[in-house]
């Protein structure tokens, strides 16, 4: 089996003239913590949008396991183990914690669209359910609903659901977002528990989360890869330390300290 998982030849996406990205070149290596990184603006959610395809590339190729996936639909390559995790929480506010994780992992029991029948058949669901929540520190959680969760459980909760559906790949959007310390470092080392023995591509904007935990790190300035390598490697940069600029340079190569 070959080392990469995920490439990308040449993929473009423009909107009405304006190129939000920019014949991009993606390799990203089984079983790594891949970082997409950029200023505001690089191309970097257009290009998760390409890869679920909830938007179709002007051009390129996309290739998950060796296979061309660009022409297929997003509910495809969610099938082949392309699952994405999203910016802003996407829980089920009134189901319970246990629920939530529950309804990832109906995708495996022919019950995903059954819910109108009783929830008895889906109790045998609850062991690996628990199991998951156990991973991500939400065990004693259970039973509370997702609405009542803190902001960054909730982040956590989503990482339950999403590992429910057993990705190959997982793409993380910004999980880090929004959070204080506390929630960060939690967040940070749970994903680093989850991504033993799978594979992590991530946005992520906080430059001490992805000196921590990338493998490897794409930068993207104006939809184009601009650097690529680890973080002592692109940190150094200075094209890179040139499109980020005043404070979030200082960020990029502080961020060791």
């Amino acid at each position: 089996m070959s080392e990469l998982i995920l490439e990308t030849r040449k993929l473009s996406k423009s909107f009405k003239g304006f190129t939000a990205v920019d014949s991009v070149d993606l390799r990203v290596r089984r079983g790594h913590i891949h970082a997409l990184i950029g200023p505001n603006g690089a191309g970097k959610t257009t290009c998760f949008n390409l890869l679920t395809k909830f938007l179709t590339p002007t051009s390129g190729e996309i290739l998950f396991n060796g296979i061309a996936i660009t022409g297929e639909k997003p509910a495809e390559i969610a099938r082949r183990g392309v699952i994405r995790s999203f910016q802003i929480s996407a829980v089920f506010p009134h189901l319970t914690v246990l629920e939530n994780v529950r309804i990832g992992l109906q995708r495996f029991t022919g019950t995903s669209f059954h819910f109108w029948k009783g929830l008895a058949g889906l109790r045998q669901l609850d062991a690996r359910a628990l199991e998951l929540l156990e991973l991500v520190d939400l065990h004693n959680m259970a039973q509370l609903r997702a609405a009542d969760l803190p902001y960054g459980r909730k982040r956590a909760l989503e990482i339950a659901t999403t590992m429910a559906m057993e990705p190959e790949l997982m793409l993380l959007d910004e999980p880090t977002q929004g959070m204080g310390h506390e929630d960060v470092e939690r967040v940070t080392e749970l994903i680093k528990r989850v991504a033993e023995g799978r594979t992590v591509l991530m946005v992520e904007h906080n430059m001490r989360v992805i000196s921590r935990i990338a493998d490897q790190i794409t930068v993207l300035a104006r939809g184009a890869v601009l650097a690529e390598g680890d973080y002592d490697t692109v940190s150094r940069h200075p094209a890179v330390l040139e499109a980020y600029m005043g404070s979030e340079a200082t960020e990029l190569q502080g961020a060791h300290g």
